[in-house]
Order: C-alpha cells, then sequence, then structure tokens
C-alpha cells in the first residue's frame, strides 16, 4: 500500500532543488574590481549609475534610480509622487508587509481593496470602490511576478486622477501587452533582496519615465540635495538610500544571467502548469493574456481544500514531506497583521486624518477573496525550484499527485477541512 513519507512511506524526491543564488567567476571579478579600484560608493564609482541604466532598459524604462532596498524605493516612489499627511493609497492585503508599511512611513493611510480571485491580483472592481475623496495614488503589487490588470487600473487611475506606482518586487523581466513591469504606471519600485529573481543580496530600484518623478527621487535618496545643487546644499528632506559600488557590481554580473532564467522558469513553469491540469483540485495561478511574460517569482498553485476534503496546512505538510519545498504563502491578510489591527505606527499618525477611528479589522468584510485565499488556497513553490529540469517539474507534480492519492490518510490524520480561519 502507497504511503506519504510523513506516513513513513519513501519520497518521491531526495535530491535538492537548484540552490539560490547562481553566481560565479563573473561576480567574483566584479566584485574584486570594486575593491581594488577603491571606488566603493555610489558617488565615486560607476558600476551603480551602470546598471541603473541597464536595467532601466531592461524593464523598458527612461529612469532608474537604486536604494539600499525595495522597501526604500517604495517608499520614496510615494514621497516623491506627493504623498502627504491624510492621504489615502489603495493597496492589496495579499502581499509582503513593505507594500503596505511604506504608506505609513509616508505618513498616509493604506486602504486595502480585494484581489481577484484567478491571478490573486489587485481586482480593479475593489480598487475603484474603495476609492474617496482624499484617494491619491494605487500600488498594484505584480504577485509572484504576474503584472496586474494595468490596462483597466491606469484607465481607473486617468479618470479619478490618481497616480500609480507599481509594487515590482516579484516582477523583473515581467511584461504586460510587451511593456516592462515598472514601466507601465508613474513609478515602479523593485526589490534586489536575497530570495528575488535579480538579487545582490539586498537593494531596490525605482524606475519612471518621467524626469521630474526621476529628479525628485534622486533627491530623496541623497539627502535632499538637488542632483545638480552645491554638495551642502538640502533643499529637501532626504536621507542617504544610496546603493553602493560591490551591490551594483554583481548587479550587473547577476543581469547577464537574468534572460536565460527568465526563459528557463518560464518553460518549466508551462509545463508544471499542463502536469498540475491532470490532478483534481489543484490548478496554477490564471494568466490573462496581457500578462506576455510572467517573470516567476513565485509558482503559485490554488488549492481546493472541497476537492480533497483535507486542509492546506495537511496537504502543505504531505508535499514538502516529499521533497518539495511548496509553502502556504500569505497566511493572513494585511490588515490582519498586528502592526494594523493595534496601529503600531510609531511616529507616523497621517492615517489620523484620514480616519482617525478606522478599524482595519473591517477590511475583512471587504475582501473575501483574500480571506480565503489566505485561509484555504493559496500555497506556492519558490523562484529556483523552476530552474530545475523538466523531471524536476514531474517530480513536483508527481508528489501532488501522490498526495491526493493518499487523501484518505491525510483525511484520518488531519483536522477537518474548512475548520481554519
Amino acid at each position: 500500500m502507497e504511503k506519504l513519507a510523513i506516513d513513513g512511506g519513501s519520497p518521491v524526491r531526495t535530491e535538492p532543488f537548484p540552490a539560490w543564488p547562481v553566481f560565479g567567476e563573473a561576480e567574483a571579478d566584479a566584485l574584486l574590481g570594486v575593491l581594488r579600484s577603491g571606488k566603493w560608493g555610489r558617488l565615486d564609482g560607476t558600476r551603480v549609475a551602470r546598471f541603473e541604466e541597464r536595467f532601466a532598459a531592461f524593464q523598458g524604462a527612461a529612469y532608474g534610480l537604486a536604494t539600499l532596498n525595495g522597501t526604500l524605493a517604495l517608499r520614496i516612489a510615494l514621497l516623491a509622487a506627493g504623498i502627504e499627511a491624510g492621504d489615502e493609497v489603495i493597496v492589496p492585503p495579499l502581499t509582503f508587509v513593505a507594500t503596505a508599511s511604506a504608506v505609513v512611513e509616508a505618513n498616509a493611510m493604506p486602504v486595502f481593496a480585494d484581489i481577484e480571485p484567478g491571478t490573486y491580483n489587485l481586482d480593479p472592481r475593489a480598487v475603484e470602490a474603495a476609492i474617496t475623496e482624499r484617494t491619491r495614488a494605487i500600488v498594484p503589487v505584480h504577485l509572484g511576478g504576474l503584472c496586474a490588470d494595468m490596462d483597466a487600473l491606469l484607465d481607473l487611475a486617468r479618470r479619478r486622477g490618481l497616480v500609480v506606482i507599481e509594487d515590482a518586487a516579484h516582477a523583473h523581466g515581467a511584461t504586460h501587452r510587451g511593456r516592462g513591469a515598472g514601466s507601465l504606471g508613474h513609478l515602479g519600485a523593485f526589490s534586489f533582496q536575497s530570495s528575488k529573481n535579480l538579487t545582490c543580496g539586498e537593494g531596490g530600484m525605482v524606475l519612471t519615465n518621467e524626469e521630474d518623478l526621476y529628479l525628485a527621487c534622486h533627491q530623496i535618496h541623497n539627502c535632499g540635495r538637488p542632483p545638480k545643487g552645491p554638495w551642502y546644499a538640502h533643499e529637501t528632506l532626504g536621507a542617504n538610500y544610496r546603493m553602493t559600488e560591490f551591490q551594483g557590481a554583481i548587479l550587473c554580473a547577476q543581469l547577464d544571467r537574468l534572460e536565460a532564467q527568465i526563459a528557463r522558469r518560464a518553460a518549466n513553469a508551462r509545463h508544471l502548469a499542463d502536469r498540475l491540469a491532470e490532478i483534481p483540485g489543484v490548478s496554477a495561478q490564471a494568466v490573462p493574456d496581457y500578462a506576455t511574460r510572467h517573470a516567476y517569482h513565485l509558482f503559485v498553485i490554488r488549492y481546493d481544500e472541497a476537492a480533497w476534503g483535507v486542509p492546506r496546512a495537511a496537504f502543505v505538510q504531505a508535499v514538502a514531506g516529499e521533497g518539495i519545498p511548496l509553502c502556504d504563502g500569505y497566511t493572513l491578510p494585511l490588515y490582519r497583521q498586528p502592526m494594523f489591527l493595534e496601529k503600531r505606527f510609531g511616529p507616523y499618525t497621517g492615517y489620523r486624518l484620514s480616519n482617525a477611528d478606522v478599524d482595519f479589522a473591517s477590511f475583512a468584510a471587504r475582501c473575501p477573496v483574500t480571506e480565503h485565499v489566505t485561509a484555504r488556497e493559496g500555497c506556492w513553490l519558490p523562484q529556483q525550484a523552476l530552474l530545475g529540469s523538466e523531471e524536476d517539474m514531474d517530480d513536483i507534480a508527481e508528489a501532488l499527485a501522490k498526495a491526493y492519492r493518499c487523501r484518505d490518510a491525510l483525511r484520518a490524520r488531519a483536522p477537518e477541512a474548512g475548520s481554519s480561519r
């Protein structure tokens, strides 16, 4: 009788998936070049400027500005766009905390709008319903590397006079109708943190096609100095958010690898999605026609508890036990995080000018799709799992199929499906 690995059976897979990050002599030579140059800071060297130019061109934007991390890239973009105390910024609740915390640190009020059930990206209809007289901006997240419905969101923004800032932290190389993520809205923000598809350990980037926004971002990230003004002229509030030359050098080397990695992830994702279509109760993230290239920072799997009769946590545990790096992703919407429930916003009190009595828990009623996805449905594989072979994808599919075949055993050892929040 077939047994799951968590019940003492043999796992589907014992070999590791590809390691991340991928590096070699190119990165070593780049780092040593900076070291030996003695020009380690962005103000003295050329590597960061070169990476800004190359990455902006890669994504199809006119201007790029490197920052210390992706969270700062978002915050700088919000400040450059003129977000102020009392303003409201619409964000999705299914995302990393930085999407919303950057709004708080811009002294504004994050307003959560629900997601689409197939893509897990912002639902334009929910965004429109969330707009008030205080709304100033929309921050769509390209979840997992899949571009949000930018046609609808940009049309809405034009009609209502709103700024669009793309959170493209997952979307290196992603395109929407052939145009690069981060170049579609007024501003776009990327992350180069350790897990990202393009990484130097930490780091971020702001992209824009508008010179005035680029100059505003540059001033904020360089201690408030005007780009071509005197060194000790500080015209606006800013700080040292500059990237180092070591980071710029690594990123230039990593960028040389990115196109081939994107192609490998995409091919493996297509194969895996086809294999999952053969297994009841699981499916891949929906990819609309407008998403002309998915970056696959995550391979999102939609799990149907009703079809299996097994809670998601038990499903994920079983598949992980077979040697597959599956996790259940964001299990709490951001509005359920303690920081928001208890308004632990430190000195940032601008939200009170918008809605002093806001109860973040009330967003649950407005976000039923997010509630379902975080409690029962959403799970994913990390991007490096897609850098392997087609046979690796077959192992992933076989682990899920095995878990389905053994679902009676899972039911016996797990709480009743649907018992989670």
